[in-house]
């Protein structure tokens, strides 16, 4: 029996950041830090809640822009360490999965303030407070505007469902801007509805929406992003697409073990356990019958022979 050595390869390139989404996230970082440090001051000295929560809400998307930031940067700088078996992508999911929490307390706090500012009312000074938030959205939009570009456009593979295979880190950054767009939105309405309206007891109200709207939005990110870290990908079609092709071989074969999980932005890795009477059956059929789904990168098989002789012949091979 020939074995053909398996050799540990770390030249996985397939998805080693975006360098243009780590620049525009450099510039958002910036752009979003100065107008948060304006904001706070403001809504502060103008006894403004919706433009407080605005301002300390734009310092946890810093937070999350930087951090977004550096997780490229890391994946970059770590590229070629070999203890790094798959790469270094997750080091960007995990950037972004920190981020959706940050963006789960940024939520809480939020609800909280304003409930007390809906119990204990403060005087709100409108006519400074409003041309700071509408500046603050624009800051928002200028940012979403630079994110969202490649939120959309980003890599485009064979697989049907890869219009789904979003880079998770830069969704969180977009989503972090989105979400401070939407409140500086809602700190506007409040604070011309408290102008000219004297509704004062919308500037909390709103504040509580905005904060629900952002509580929402983390919860489907810390879902996505905590998917792909825990590996639990066995109810992607890609799984079904595998299933498919091992019975397209037209052998008597079984499937006795079988894990897929994401190594890269619409990239799996297999691992694949066969049991065949078909002495013929090799590895290098098995590989071949899924090389067509260009999304498996790496895949191991071994064959199995439940033929009456004791010698049972394995084959392991890998692909990349």
């Amino acid at each position: 029996m020939q074995f053909k050595p398996i050799q540990r390869q770390h030249s996985h390139h397939f998805d080693q950041g975006n360098p243009l989404a780590q620049k525009k996230i450099l510039i958002a970082t910036l752009l979003t830090g100065a107008m948060m440090i304006f904001e706070i001051i403001g809504g502060w000295i103008f006894n403004s809640m919706a433009l407080l929560a605005d301002g300390w809400h734009m310092s946890s998307h810093m937070l999350a822009l930087g951090l977004a930031y550096m997780a490229y940067r890391a994946a970059r700088h770590y590229a070629q360490d070999t203890r790094f078996s798959f790469g270094t992508w997750k080091i960007e999911i995990l950037a972004g999965y920190s981020s959706a929490i940050l963006l789960m307390v940024v939520a809480l706090l939020m609800t909280f303030q304003s409930v007390e500012r809906l119990f204990h009312p403060v005087q709100i000074h409108y006519n400074e407070a409003i041309p700071i938030a509408i500046l603050g959205l624009v800051i928002n939009l200028v940012c979403a505007w630079l994110l969202h570009d490649d939120v959309d456009h980003h890599h485009h593979h064979s697989h049907e469902s890869d219009h789904h295979e979003h880079d998770l880190n830069q969704k969180a950054a977009f989503l972090h801007v989105v979400a401070d767009a939407v409140t500086s939105v809602l700190a506007i309405v409040a604070l011309f509805a408290g102008k000219y309206f004297g509704w004062d007891f919308l500037d909390a109200v709103l504040g509580i929406v905005g904060a629900i709207l952002v509580g929402k939005w983390s919860l489907g990110l810390i879902k996505e992003t905590g998917k792909t870290l825990l590996d639990a990908e066995m109810d992607h079609p890609i799984v079904n697409d595998v299933r498919e092709a091992i019975a397209s071989l037209n052998v008597s074969v079984n499937i006795t073990d079988l894990h897929v999980w994401k190594v890269a932005r619409g990239k799996f890795s297999v691992i694949l356990v066969l049991e065949s009477r078909d002495r013929a059956l090799t590895a290098d059929q098995v590989r071949h019958a899924l090389s067509v789904h260009e999304e498996l990168v790496h895949i191991t098989v071994e064959i199995n022979q439940t033929a009456s002789f004791s010698f049972v012949p394995r084959e392991t091979r890998r692909m990349l």
